[in-house]
């Protein structure tokens, strides 16, 4: 081989290692859920802030902002009363039927 075909072949790897290097990096970015799900999240929160915005004054929309944030750093919380209430909310609708059932069998 020469030394200039050597040349080419060495800067033909480069590139196509730095190629590589940029779908490896776009492919881990669409494989990383956890993180595309946060962006989806924020632009989520972005939109209904900007939304309030429009509807209320701009401190409401800055407090549903800073709500939006404490809850995406803390989520325990209202997963907590979520759930919570899901809980609370069957109890009663159960209670109601068995109820209703009751009254029927007189």
């Amino acid at each position: 081989m020469t030394e200039r075909k050597v040349e080419q072949a060495k800067a033909d790897r480069d590139v196509t290692r730095e190629e590589l290097a940029e779908t490896l990096d776009a492919l881990s970015q669409k494989v990383d859920v956890r993180t595309r799900a946060g962006e989806k999240v924020d632009a989520t929160i972005d939109k209904a802030a900007e939304q309030v915005g429009k509807t209320v004054s701009a401190p409401a929309a800055e407090k549903v902002r800073a709500g939006a944030r404490a809850v995406r750093s803390n989520p325990l919380p209202l997963f907590a009363a979520v759930f919570g209430g899901v809980f609370v909310l069957r109890f009663l609708i159960r209670r109601r039927h068995a109820h209703r059932k009751q009254g029927d069998a007189c």
